[in-house]
Formats: structure tokens, sequence, C-alpha cells
């Protein structure tokens, strides 16, 4: 990594919003957080989707650490509830019917058939796999401690990319969406979204 070229930091992220993958694109180096105490009620082990009720909310049930605290980089996904199957349910609920769910259903249904022992891991995987289907190719690093300051040209967007805040970006180009007829238009959704509706067109929208 550079230290003279802009850097954003991003937490890990599970099929992460919109706004998430608009900084792997407008940064020329990106940092995902490994080292930081693991917080419940983030993107790093939920995403939004568009259902046919409405917003759906879709949760990575993880094991409980041991201790209070918890580096993110060792959380362990837990495997009661079926939630893969339940996931990947939802998923084909939701977007089957876009036109692109069937160019890619193969690349993602293998996420949900296979076992991952780490959440980081698990997303990671997931993330390299959505910046390829984007068409974009960031430069990613890892951090090996927990960072505190940053320099002027260093962006922290560790906890602003949340599911409780407004989102960084003051706005979002529309793109179409299967249920906008009945919901309007609703930006920053899981980067699938714009994925299965909008295809390879969708780095244009980021």
């Amino acid at each position: 990594m550079r230290p003279d070229l802009p850097t954003v930091y991003l937490s890990t992220a599970y099929l992460a919003p919109v706004e998430y993958y608009m900084q792997m694109l407008a940064f020329p180096q990106i940092i995902i957080e490994k080292h930081c105490n693991y917080v419940k009620q983030t993107y790093r082990n939920r995403c939004i989707i568009a259902s046919a009720n409405g917003l759906q909310t879709l949760s990575i049930p993880v094991e409980k650490p041991e201790t209070v605290k918890c580096l993110t980089k060792d959380i362990r996904i837990a495997e009661h509830g079926n939630w893969r199957h339940l996931h990947w349910i939802a998923i084909q609920s939701a977007y089957n019917s876009t036109p692109f769910f069937e160019y890619y259903e193969d690349d993602f249904i293998k996420f949900y058939e296979q076992k991952y022992n780490f959440l980081f891991d698990f997303n990671e995987s997931l993330r390299i796999l959505i910046t390829r289907l984007l068409d974009i190719e960031p430069q990613v690093a890892y951090t090996s401690v927990y960072k505190t300051d940053f320099l002027p040209n260093e962006i922290d967007y560790r906890e602003a990319i949340h599911p409780k805040k407004n989102a960084v970006i003051s706005s979002f180009k529309p793109y179409y969406q299967v249920f906008e007829s009945r919901f309007g238009f609703q930006p920053n959704l899981s980067i699938i979204d714009l994925l299965f509706n909008m295809g390879t067109e969708s780095i244009l929208f980021l």
C-alpha cells in the first residue's frame, strides 16, 4: 500500500450495501478491518434485500464469544437455524424474476451449499466474487492491528457504513428494481439487488 494514495478503511460486510462498493470503486486503496472488536447489528453479519413484501434483513447467526470482547476476524459462524438454506430461499424468492438472477445464480448458490467457519472469510469470499462480477479491481489489504489515528488522505468508514445510520453517500442514482412499482425505488440495498437487476451495467450506477 502506498501512503501517498487516498485510502478508505471499511469493515467486513455480508453482501454489503451499494455505498460500500461505491467506495471500492472510488478509492485507489481499500483496507478492510480485521482487528476491531465485533459489534452486533451491523453489516458485518447482515444485509438488506428487497422482497415482494418489502425490505427484508438477512442475518448470519454467529457463535457467542467466550469473552466479552472478540476480534471480528475470530468470530465464528453458528450452524443452528439452517440459515444457509433460509437465506438462499429468501434471495431466490426476492430475485428470481430479475433480469440477471439466472445469469449469476450458480456463482452465488455455492456459498450457501458449503460451510465456512469464520464470518470474515465468508464475507471476503463473497466480496471477491462480487467485485469480479462488477468488473472492478480494487486494491485491497487487511489490517494487522486496530488503527485509531489516520492521515489526511485516509477515510475511516468502518462504523459509518451502518444499517442504523444515514448513508455516507448523499444520493444514489436510481436503477430498475422489480418491485419498484409497489414500493418505489429503494436505495442502498445489498449490492446483489443492483447486480441481479442491472447485471453488467451495475458499474454505471456505482
